[in-house]
């Protein structure tokens, strides 16, 4: 059988730098979810950070890379422009899907190739419920009509971003704001999906429907 190239790219600088997000995801946030996606036979998953040589991805893991995950935050500007083209060309030439997590709406790498400044409002760590707005799409398949994140960093509307090609999540957070928590974008010939949870300071990679 042969397996999907999944690449999990993490800039792996709060894991770092700040012990209340170690003591949550002490070998960074990118090995948790490699730790449950090595639990699929089809998949062959890798780590990237961006302090890696090649801040990670150099063309031969580019090149051997089906899916790539990306999450940042504090270090968008530090991700190479010739980087972040060689990504879009990729993706929109149909050769790599792409999946954004959380905070990564601001990064270079979304910005490109969806097409957005990925602005949105945001406020306090509180509870969250998202909704399975599309049960029949791939990517909702055995979630449950709903499912609550006992804390997560709170996302809301506006969202500044282009009207995605399908809406499968969307939230509600208990300030009674709602948000697009999770789009997907056909790019040319390549697929975007955009994941809203996953703040460092919160256990969002742990509850079994995200993963």
């Amino acid at each position: 059988m042969e397996k999907i190239r999944v690449t999990i790219w993490n800039e792996f600088r709060h894991e770092k730098t700040k012990e209340n997000v170690k003591a949550i995801y002490p070998d960074g946030l990118h090995a948790t979810i490699k730790a449950f996606l090595d639990k699929n036979e089809d998949l062959e998953v890798r780590l990237a950070a961006l302090d890696d040589p090649d801040q990670g991805l150099p063309d031969d893991v580019l090149e051997n890379t089906d899916v790539l995950l990306w999450w940042g935050h504090m270090a968008h500007g530090e991700v190479s422009d010739v980087l972040v083209e060689k990504i879009r060309q990729r993706v929109y030439s149909g050769k790599m899907g792409l999946i954004v997590l959380h905070s990564g709406h601001h990064s270079k790498v979304f910005k490109a190739v969806v097409g957005t400044t990925g602005n949105l409002s945001w406020g306090r760590d509180q509870k969250e419920v998202m909704w399975n707005l599309m049960p029949s799409h791939p990517i909702a398949a055995g979630i449950p009509d709903h499912f609550t994140l006992t804390t997560e960093e709170l996302y809301c509307e506006p969202f500044y971003v282009p009207q995605p090609d399908a809406l499968v999540f969307g939230s509600w957070f208990e300030d009674g704001f709602i948000f697009r928590s999770g789009l997907c974008y056909l790019r040319g010939a390549g697929k975007v999906f955009y994941f809203q949870p996953g703040h460092e300071f919160c256990r969002s990679f742990y509850n079994p429907y995200v993963q």
